[in-house]
C-alpha cells in the first residue's frame, strides 16, 4: 500500500484549496475514510503493442463480477480474438483459484495468480487491467494501475465517493496517454447511440427533462443472494486486513465481505450499484454538462435490515437547465420508461430501438417514427463494452464511458447520497469542485 499523506496536500495539488472547506466532510467521516495519497506521479511506460500482438490483461477482484469478466475474455481468446488473461489478483485464495480454473477451461496455458495488486501491476507485459474489486478500492486500484502504465477498465461505480473521483480524474488528466473506461455498459446500447445522434441533430428540439429508473424486487433482501462460504478463513486463505484497506481495519465479518453493498461504509447501495447504469447513458446521450443540484428521498420500505436504502428517488438539475428524474428500488420492480423530452418531441429509449413521438403542436414538422439501431450484429451490452475497451487499447481512442462522464455521474451519486442521509438539496460548483447544502 502507498504511504498516505495529508488531506490538505491532496486538495491543494488536485482540486484547489476552494474545495477544502466543502468536500464531503460528513459522508467521509461516516465511512471512516483515511487521508489521501499525496502527489500524483507520471505513469510508467506502457507495454509495447504491435498491430497483430495479443492484448494481455490482468483482472483485480475475482468475485462474481470479476470471474464473469475473466470467463468472457478467456472465451474471446478461445474464439480467436487477440486477447489473453495473463494474471488474476484477489485477497481470497479460494476466489482466485476458482477464477483461474474458469479461465483455463477456455484459454490454454498458465495464468499467474497474486494476492497483492502491486505485484500484478509490476508486470511489464500487461497492457490492460480490469478492476472488479469492491467500491472502496476502485479509486486506489485504478490510480495504481494507471501509474503502472496500464490501460484501465474499472467496474461501476467509478469510485466510492466524489473525493476519490476527483483525484482519479486528475490522474487521468495528468496522464492523457492512458485509456480509461468505466464499466457502465449501457453506453453501448444501440438505442442510446442512435438517440445521441438524434438529439445532436436537433430532432426533438431543446431538451426539457428526462426520466429513467432501475427497479427490481426480492423476497429476502437485495444482495443477500451472495453466498457466505464457510471455507473462508481470514489469515489463512483470505487477507481481510487488505480487503478493509483504505477504510481502516474492522473485525472479520463474513456478511460485510460477501454483501458489502448493503452497508453504508462500503457502498452507496442502489445509487452507486444500480442507478449509475441508467444515469450514465442518459447523460452521455444528451451530452449534458455538470450536475449542479441534486435532491433525493426515499428510505427503508421493506428491507429494514439493510443499512443502505431500498427506495431512492432523485431529481437532478444540470447546468444549462435540464432536469432528470430517477427512481431506484429493490422493493418494487415496476420502474419508469426511459424518456427524453424535448420542446418538439419525445424519445422513448428501448433496448435496440428508439421511438420518436412529436409534440402535438410540432406534428406537422416532426415525423413520428421508430429509429433502427446501428448496423451490425446484436451483441450484449457488457460484451460490447469489453470489445470497445480492447479496441481503444489498440487504437488509443477515448472510450465512450470515459473519466469525464464517470466523474459527472459520481457527482450525482455523492450529492444524492448526502441528500438521502442528511436531508435537503446539495449543490456542486464545477469551477471549484465545491459541494454545499442548500
Amino acid at each position: 500500500m502507498r504511504e498516505s499523506r495529508t488531506r490538505r496536500e491532496f486538495l491543494q495539488k488536485t482540486v484547489g484549496t476552494a474545495t477544502a472547506a466543502a468536500i464531503l466532510p460528513s459522508v467521509l467521516a461516516a465511512r471512516g475514510e483515511q487521508a489521501d495519497r499525496g502527489t500524483i506521479a507520471k505513469a510508467a511506460p506502457r507495454a509495447a503493442l504491435g498491430p497483430s500482438d495479443v492484448i494481455r490483461i490482468g483482472i483485480i477482484g475475482t468475485g462474481g463480477m470479476g470471474s464473469g469478466h475473466a470467463d468472457a475474455f478467456a472465451r474471446l481468446a478461445q474464439s480467436g480474438q487477440p486477447v489473453r488473461v495473463d494474471a488474476l489478483c484477489d485477497v481470497c485464495d479460494l476466489r482466485s483459484a476458482a477464477a483461474k480454473e474458469i479461465v483455463q477451461k477456455s484459454q490454454p496455458g498458465d495464468v499467474a495468480v497474486y494476492r497483492r495488486h502491486d505485484e500484478l501491476l509490476a508486470r511489464k507485459d500487461l497492457h490492460g487491467v480490469l478492476i472488479a474489486a469492491p467500491e472502496h478500492w476502485h479509486g486506489r486500484l485504478a490510480e495504481d494501475a494507471l501509474l503502472a502504465g496500464k490501460d484501465v477498465y474499472v467496474e461501476k461505480p467509478m469510485t466510492l465517493n466524489l473525493q476519490d473521483a476527483l483525484r482519479l480524474r486528475q490522474v487521468v488528466h495528468n496522464n492523457p496517454q492512458a485509456v480509461f473506461c468505466v464499466g457502465t455498459q449501457y453506453v453501448m446500447t444501440p438505442s442510446y447511440i442512435t438517440t445521441e445522434q438524434l438529439i445532436a441533430d436537433g430532432a426533438i428540439g431543446k431538451l426539457a427533462w428526462s426520466q429513467t429508473s432501475f427497479c427490481r424486487n426480492s423476497k429476502d433482501g437485495e444482495w443477500t443472494y451472495y453466498a457466505i462460504d464457510p471455507a473462508w478463513q481470514p489469515g489463512v486463505n483470505l487477507d481481510w486486513k487488505t480487503w478493509c484497506g483504505p477504510l481502516g481495519d474492522v473485525p472479520w465479518n463474513a456478511e460485510i465481505y460477501a454483501r458489502w453493498r448493503r452497508f453504508r461504509k462500503y457502498s452507496t447501495g442502489i445509487m452507486g450499484d444500480l442507478l449509475v447504469h441508467q444515469i450514465t447513458p442518459m447523460v452521455k446521450a444528451m451530452r449534458l454538462g455538470w450536475p449542479v443540484r441534486v435532491t433525493a428521498s426515499g428510505g427503508h420500505i421493506v428491507d429494514t435490515k439493510m443499512e443502505n436504502f431500498d427506495q431512492v428517488n432523485m431529481t437532478i438539475d444540470f447546468e444549462g437547465g435540464h432536469t432528470m428524474v430517477v427512481a431506484g428500488s429493490t422493493c418494487n420492480e415496476l420502474g419508469m420508461e426511459r424518456i427524453i423530452r424535448g420542446h418538439k418531441g419525445n424519445l422513448y429509449v428501448g433496448a435496440r430501438i428508439a421511438m420518436l413521438h412529436p409534440e402535438g403542436i410540432w406534428a406537422d414538422q416532426v415525423e413520428e417514427r421508430d429509429i433502427a439501431p446501428p448496423p451490425g450484429p446484436a451483441i450484449p451490452d457488457q460484451q460490447a463494452l469489453r470489445l470497445h475497451w480492447l479496441d481503444c487499447i489498440r487504437t488509443r481512442e477515448k472510450p465512450r464511458a470515459d473519466i469525464e462522464l464517470g466523474t459527472k455521474v459520481m457527482v450525482i451519486v455523492e450529492l444524492a447520497s448526502r441528500s438521502m442521509w442528511e436531508g435537503g438539496a446539495f449543490a456542486y460548483d464545477p469551477a471549484t469542485s465545491a459541494v454545499r447544502k442548500i
